[in-house]
């Protein structure tokens, strides 16, 4: 069955002319650390338009006989798309699909009544679904609104932040989240020409504040703005560390937590949760006996990050800066 307990929000627009369909990263290898993990509930924290989802909960179904996906998406787009998809995945699976972001998995697995999960995926790369789609304001390179809302109710858009905070905040955020060694200067530029509407009057501003030897090399100039006010807009680090920990003690003993993440500051917020977790023993060692009776709640599956094989970055130009971690949970 598939449920529900949001209404059905209305039919997803088309993606637009000549838009790529969306492409799984890496889903050789994350079928194959989902699968692996023991019979249960799996749960995928940013289902999209299921293309992980569908193939995990195939070879799940293969191996226990059957499967159950608790899927989230905050965008109801994604999750019409993901319910068209799952719609034909056989009788023996059964799914739960819940628009709400990743960080409530908690308040919905407890509102499902399940406890423990087998598994858990995160994919933290944003969608062809939404760079595709001038409309949705994500792009530097088409024109739209801007807007970068994964969640259209949100209250808070890109041209908010951009119209109404100083050059000070504006900076703030442009370094933490996009690692912008020229926020300073973007954003005394974006104070002086806004109020701001769309992509392109935006793109064009930071690209002309980055001085001009810089705009040669690394990309598009507005690459690492258009980031971090994406970030900002969708507060995804914040969402991130929050269910990193929550998804972990979900975990039953033998299950797995897979995360894709694309740029350094998530990948730092994954990497510190998981090696927080697998930390045994924190006494000092002069310590006769262990006084902190801390002991590990997961082992490394991949302690280091696993990247795209050559020729998965060359089909697929957005897996490139992918990097795959995972941990499974121990007996404690």
């Amino acid at each position: 069955m598939i449920a529900s307990p949001m209404t059905p929000p209305p039919a997803p627009q088309p993606p637009a002319e000549g838009a790529a369909p969306h492409t799984p990263v890496m889903l050789d290898r994350v079928v194959e650390l989902l699968a692996d993990a023991p019979d249960g509930v799996y749960v995928d924290g940013t289902l999209g338009a299921a293309g992980h989802a569908v193939a995990v909960l195939a070879a799940r179904a293969d191996r226990h006989g059957g499967a159950t996906l608790v899927g989230l998406d905050r965008d109801p787009d994604a999750l019409d798309l993901a319910r068209e998809r799952l719609s034909g995945v056989g009788p023996e699976v059964t799914t739960h699909l819940v628009r709400t972001r990743f960080d409530a998995m908690d308040e919905v697995l407890d509102d499902l009544g399940i406890g423990e999960v087998a598994a858990v995926f995160l994919d933290l790369g944003i969608s062809s679904m939404h760079v595709d789609r001038a409309e949705r304001g994500f792009s530097y390179r088409q024109d739209g609104p801007l807007d970068m809302r994964m969640d259209t109710d949100l209250p808070t858009s890109a041209a908010d932040l951009v119209n109404d905070l100083d050059a000070r905040e504006l900076s703030r955020i442009l370094r933490r989240y996009g690692d912008e060694k020229f926020a300073d200067r973007i954003a005394r530029a974006v104070v002086s020409a806004r109020p701001f509407t769309r992509t392109t009057e935006l793109a064009e501003v930071v690209r002309d504040a980055i001085p001009a030897a810089a705009r040669r090399t690394g990309g598009h100039p507005a690459t690492r703005t258009f980031q971090a006010l994406r970030i900002a807009v969708n507060a995804e680090i914040e969402a991130l560390e929050q269910v990193l920990p929550v998804a972990i003690d979900r975990l039953a003993v033998g299950g797995v937590f897979a995360v894709l993440s694309y740029h350094s500051l998530e990948d730092r917020a994954v990497k510190r949760a998981f090696a927080e977790a697998a930390t045994g023993c924190i006494c000092p060692p002069n310590f006769p006996v262990c006084a902190c009776g801390r002991s590990p709640q997961v082992e490394h599956v991949i302690r280091r990050p696993e990247r795209p094989d050559a020729d998965e970055a060359a089909a697929n130009p957005r897996a490139t800066a992918a990097r795959l971690r995972a941990v499974r949970r121990l007996e404690s």
